[in-house]
């Protein structure tokens, strides 16, 4: 088995996050193509048994690049399989497990959306029941604040119903609707 990516040398680690943070710099101001690009460049390189953290975080961020519902919930899927990953017991996580944890409400409010999207209601509703169960891990500030306000909308989306024509998968969408 591959070596935990904590034990890599620091500067490596930097220069992946740095080139992850790049990308989602591309990503921001527009240019979804080359970032899609470079996220797939850096899914590429990165190791499936010791780069989880970092596979998490491109596969997050990977996306919102998608152009299409299905392989967005293909990629927020990924995100989650690193994370759960990282949290196993021959993972050593200790520098990730702040950042996983508060991330945790995210990917599994990301894949409910996903769920939306594609009119699975009953997938949604239960992706956002264990985004809820993940609340606690979320500080009182501005980001935590966000993922609770679009657990919110989500929910009333859904109630109002997913498989109308204005509803979840022909409404929900746009970067404000998949958090970081």
């Amino acid at each position: 088995m591959a070596e935990p990516q904590q034990d890599a040398p620091q500067g490596a680690e930097d220069a992946t996050m740095v080139r992850i943070g790049q990308a989602i710099m591309l990503h921001r101001g527009g240019d979804r193509e080359e970032a899609r690009n470079r996220f797939a460049a850096l899914w590429a390189e990165t190791d499936p048994e010791a780069d989880l953290f970092h596979r998490c975080t491109i596969a997050h961020y990977m996306a919102d690049t998608q152009d299409e519902p299905a392989d967005e919930l293909v990629w927020d899927l990924r995100a989650l399989a690193a994370a759960d990953a990282l949290k196993g017991d021959e993972v050593s996580w200790d520098q990730h497990q702040l950042a996983v944890r508060s991330l945790y409400p995210s990917l599994h409010l990301n894949i409910a959306a996903g769920h939306a999207k594609l009119g699975d209601e009953s997938a949604a509703r239960s992706a956002l029941e264990r985004a809820r169960d993940k609340l606690d891990a979320l500080p009182a500030d501005a980001y935590g604040e966000g993922i609770r306000a679009a657990i919110e909308r989500l929910e009333k989306r859904l109630a109002d119903g997913a498989g109308s024509p204005g509803g979840i998968a022909d409404g929900w969408g746009g970067s404000e609707d998949h958090l970081p």
